[in-house]
């Protein structure tokens, strides 16, 4: 049915996952970042969280990453050049990972300190009072209640993020749906690896859906749910 390329669209798949898990832990990283200059007292900082959270939501994701990849790499050599160092060559899997990264930073971003938003400040005051450092009251107050507010945002960010590392075969990157490609051009039965593949993303975003839902029942324990 597959023509021998089982194991080929097997690799692949690794890829795209091992993209997609890297491409979350720098979207995290930007997406806090983001929060906290956006929840910080510095105007310069606030201005520059927004005009990035801004600027990267409203334009799209496909552009971005050709935008990234070849004038980054562009502005990248051109900066070697002043520097009198040689050909900077990016690969395809860091530009990838990273210009996801950023891309959906700017969207957790915005979950993360509506989250931090959500939760009422008198209780980080309470904390500090009774002598708690700040790092403290971040793990021990902020973070776990953060985590339960913005689990809905996350998921949704997450989901539309692991779709959108097909865009990676774009540039290049010999990823699940740039082997599929190859196959079914190999093969000329386009349907059957596309059909393949679609159920492939189907498949891990159902298993993410099951996932994140016991992480926001985990961290929902002890929480009174109102009815009305």
């Amino acid at each position: 049915m597959l023509h021998g390329y089982g194991p080929a669209l097997l690799g692949g798949l690794l890829t795209t996952l091992s993209v997609a898990a890297l491409s979350l832990a720098v979207a995290c990283l930007f997406g806090l970042a983001g929060a906290a200059a956006r929840l910080s007292s510095s105007r310069a900082l606030q201005g520059l969280a927004l005009a990035y959270t801004t600027l990267i939501r409203g334009l799209p994701d496909l552009v971005l990453m050709l935008l990234i990849f070849y004038g980054g790499q562009i502005a990248l050599n051109a900066l070697a050049a002043q520097q009198g160092w040689g050909y900077i060559d990016v690969p395809p899997y860091a530009a990838g990972v990273l210009t996801l990264g950023f891309i959906y930073g700017a969207y957790l971003a915005e979950t993360f300190r509506g989250a931090i938003l959500a939760i009422p400040r008198g209780q980080s005051e309470a904390a500090r009072a009774y002598g708690l450092r700040p790092l403290q009251v971040w793990r021990r107050i902020v973070l776990p209640q953060m985590v339960r507010h913005a689990v809905p945002g996350f998921t949704n960010n997450w989901l539309v993020m692991v779709k959108a590392t097909a865009l990676v075969s774009i540039i290049g990157l010999d990823d699940l749906v740039h082997r599929a490609n190859l196959a079914a051009s190999a093969t000329r039965e386009p349907f059957t690896f596309f059909v393949l593949i679609a159920g492939i993303y189907l498949a891990l975003t159902t298993v993410s859906l099951a996932a994140l839902a016991w992480l926001s029942r985990r961290y929902s324990l002890g929480v009174r749910e109102l009815s009305f």
